[in-house]
């Protein structure tokens, strides 16, 4: 009988300490060391919630969750837009730079300009800027040397191809308007671009200026009293915020017009030949995970565009009593019916 109450008490007590130890609450939340969260600060033109805009950002976003970073769990972001006020960015660029964030991914242009003048430590990854190289951002694409990597859009190298593009849509056009946005860093570099392309193509160039919405309109009118043809927009954040309202002018003044994204051709412009900018700003994600690694800026080589689409919106040629040659339409990618 002894023996089997302590046979009994054994049994017993193993299966308090098998409870006990299948029970147990867990180690204290402190006892182990915190996931890191990275700072990301973002300097953009517009914000996300302004629909001209939404998808660009949401594609970053979107890149970044397929990297594995979630905002709230192991990232937090700072974001800074200049809502179309240039001027802003200098201060908005040094709040970033005073919350001392991992790295600053600023969006089309100019602000990657005013992100390098506010800080020379902190990485820049540029989500599509003109031209890098020639705005003395970098030292070259493939060993860009400083703080600053990322993206670059072309624009400047585009703009001869897209008013070729535009003459041989319109090659009645022997008078093209080219509006230009003088503050925009790539802007002169833009335009010596249109002007060799012009005399190339036998083209007189008719130049207009718009620094604000509020200029479009009367810029538009100047196209018409001056007998332009066809209008070409080179790439600018301006432009890409107000191509609706710019598509609607072209219409209303019947002048064909190009732009580069194809968000100009579907919001009813005539043409649009570029990169894909969506794209673009999900490729910045990329260099925000190598560097959030330990990568350099410096040692990141700078990314262009290898693919550009053609867009050709037909039911604006109709509306313009447009006629586009074929030999032009079955270049397309995207034909807007």
């Amino acid at each position: 009988m002894r023996g089997e109450r302590a046979v009994r008490r054994a049994i017993i007590a193993s299966l308090l300490a098998l409870a006990l130890a299948l029970f147990a609450p867990p180690p204290a939340a402190d006892s182990q060391p915190p996931a890191k969260v990275f700072r990301i600060g973002i300097l953009g033109t517009y914000p996300p919630t302004t629909p001209e805009v939404a998808h660009l950002w949401e594609a970053f976003i979107q890149g970044l969750r397929e990297l594995g970073y979630v905002e709230g769990q192991n990232i937090a972001i700072e974001r800074r837009f200049m809502e179309g006020k240039a001027e802003r960015l200098p201060e908005l660029a040094a709040e970033l730079v005073r919350l001392n964030v991992s790295v600053i991914v600023a969006g089309s242009q100019p602000p990657p300009v005013a992100a390098k003048r506010a800080t020379a430590t902190i990485p820049i990854v540029m989500t599509n800027f003109s031209d890098p190289v020639g705005l003395g951002l970098v030292t070259s694409l493939a060993r860009p040397g400083g703080n600053v990597t990322g993206l670059s859009l072309l624009t400047v190298e585009l703009v001869g191809k897209q008013l070729q593009l535009l003459k041989q849509a319109v090659p009645k056009a022997s008078r093209v308007a080219f509006l230009t946005n003088p503050g925009n860093p790539g802007a002169a570099l833009q335009l010596r671009e249109a002007e060799t392309a012009a005399r190339s193509l036998g083209v007189q160039l008719q130049v207009l200026e718009a620094r604000r919405p509020d200029e479009l309109a009367g810029a538009f009118a100047a196209m018409t009293r001056e007998s332009a043809g066809a209008v070409l927009l080179p790439g600018d954040s301006l432009f890409f915020f107000y191509r609706k309202q710019i598509a609607d002018l072209a219409l209303k003044s019947r002048l064909p017009a190009m732009f580069a994204p194809r968000e100009f051709a579907e919001a009813g412009g005539l043409m649009a030949y570029g990169a894909n900018i969506p794209d673009l700003y999900r490729r910045a994600a990329t260099y925000v995970d190598k560097i959030l690694k330990g990568a350099k800026p410096a040692d990141l080589p700078i990314e262009q565009p290898t693919k550009f689409e053609l867009i050709i919106n037909l039911k604006t040629a109709k509306a313009l009593g447009l006629t586009v040659p074929q030999s032009v339409l079955i270049r397309a990618d995207h034909v807007i019916q």
